[in-house]
């Protein structure tokens, strides 16, 4: 079926997370004035005439899913047959991804945190405009793919109904991020350009991944353009890198801190020290702190008047509040590393938490908290969060049915450390990511004091 340049295209795929653990439920709309064949791996296909809904079941916890339109698609009543654009190795009931090009949903439910992960990219070309929307408050916001790329598609990049990403039509490494090393070209440009929220290459991570509280609803929709393809690139940006991240965790307070790592163990910090610590890949729940007022024996027993583990120097467990945390999830969703420094658990000692790659967000939470914290919070050595003190719903959002929301003492540190989380649902403004194979920094006391000044020069390592 031929399509003109301004055919009137609404393609509506409404998302319902109901919660984590039961499935998500997907209507998938289509309002364009035309017949498209959805897809969804997991879940096959379906043809959908002008105004029809396929509804489909997500399990929670699925991952690497994608959700793309096929066009001009003959299929016989077996269920065989070929599409122009998106076509799933010839069959209506796609169990494998769609060809190139296609303008691309992915989505993680119920992942890192309780988070869902989504984007819409082009990595693998365009074919139908997009708007994907969270209907929620708590997400990081709507994303859309709604210019004329198919029209305005370079030369090199056309193909039938759509215009292809660089990496299908030239295989290099340049394109497709098959090396370590590897920015936007003028071909992504391109694309971000007229789509700003959208992976316009394989390590487009940083601006083109959003977040929503598990359980969220969505909606999907496309806009008035003509439809086109693009080549599925994807595969370059969720490969699996097999070396260690390490972290190192400098000590630049006036006094000495016992680090301490799940995993990892614990190890003692004094001024000037550093720890370097190597973790695995695919780690999750990652958890860095110091510690302080501790005491051990030589067997490594004792106890810390902050951030204490069962009494042991190598941390087997979480330490008990207050302290301040650096949490971290490497090679999740999309090939990506998560990471924030959180307060849910009170503070004790001013931290930075930031990637070496030079690439990605540093965050801090360096403010004199201590000094400031509310009576009702105080304790020996540091300021408890609300929740460890008063142990309700209100502050401590253990009731997934019952709403919860930013109270006075999370503002209380909010106003001081924007970056970290202050309340177990501040996750659009507190969570961040950077490309899997990056190394970290964990700084105690990183403005030091009059005395001891940023990272001291001439620092000594413990292995």
């Amino acid at each position: 079926m031929a399509l003109a340049k301004n055919l009137s295209i609404f393609f509506v795929i409404a998302l319902t997370c109901l919660a984590a653990a039961q499935a998500a439920t997907l209507n998938i709309t289509n309002s364009c004035n035309y017949t498209i064949w959805a897809a969804a791996v997991p879940g096959g296909g379906q043809r959908l005439d002008p105004n029809q809904t396929w509804t489909l079941n997500v399990t929670s916890g699925t991952s690497g899913a994608r959700l793309w339109g096929r066009t001009n698609c003959t299929f016989d009543s077996a269920g065989n047959g070929t599409c122009l654009t998106g076509d799933c190795k010839g069959v209506l009931e796609c169990d494998s991804f769609g060809t190139a090009p296609n303008t691309l949903v992915e989505y993680a439910l119920n992942q890192y945190n309780n988070l869902d992960f989504y984007d819409v990219s082009v990595v693998d070309g365009f074919n139908i405009p997009l708007s994907f929307t969270p209907l929620t408050n708590n997400c990081t916001r709507s994303v859309n793919c709604t210019a004329d790329i198919n029209d305005e598609c370079p030369s090199q990049l056309k193909a039938p109904g759509g215009c292809n990403n660089p990496c299908t039509v030239f295989k290099t490494s340049e394109y497709c991020c098959m090396n370590t090393t590897c920015g936007p070209t003028d071909y992504s440009k391109f694309f971000k350009t007229r789509c700003p929220d959208v992976f316009s290459y394989p390590k487009d991570d940083v601006t083109s991944t959003f977040t929503c509280p598990g359980g969220t609803d969505y909606s999907k929709m496309g806009y008035s353009l003509s439809l086109s393809l693009c080549s599925i690139v994807i595969f370059a940006s969720f490969l699996t890198l097999a070396n260690a991240a390490n972290f190192e965790i400098v000590n630049n307070c006036p006094y000495t801190v016992w680090a301490a790592a799940s995993p990892g163990g614990g190890v003692r910090l004094d001024r000037g020290q550093t720890w370097n610590l190597w973790v695995a890949p695919g780690t999750t729940m990652g958890r860095i702190w110091g510690r302080t007022g501790c005491n051990f024996d030589g067997n490594g027993q004792g106890h810390c008047q902050t951030g204490d583990c069962t009494g042991g120097l190598q941390c087997q467990g979480w330490g008990v509040p207050p302290n301040t945390l650096a949490e971290f999830a490497l090679n999740q969703y999309a090939n990506q590393d998560f990471y924030d420094i959180s307060v849910i658990d009170g503070f004790n000692i001013p931290m930075d938490f930031y990637p070496l790659n030079g690439g990605c967000h540093k965050i801090s939470c360096t403010a004199d908290i201590v000094g400031q914290c509310p009576n009702e919070l105080r304790v020996q050595g540091g300021c408890n969060n609300a929740c460890p003190v008063f142990h309700s719903n209100e502050y401590c959002c253990t009731d997934p049915q019952a709403s919860c929301g930013p109270t006075y003492y999370s503002r209380f540190f909010k106003d001081r450390c924007p970056d970290a989380y202050s309340y177990p649902k501040d996750d659009p403004t507190s969570l961040f990511t950077c490309p899997a194979g990056s190394n970290y920094r964990v700084v105690f006391c990183p403005l030091g004091s009059s005395k001891f000044p940023l990272l001291m020069p001439g620092t000594r390592s413990i292995q």
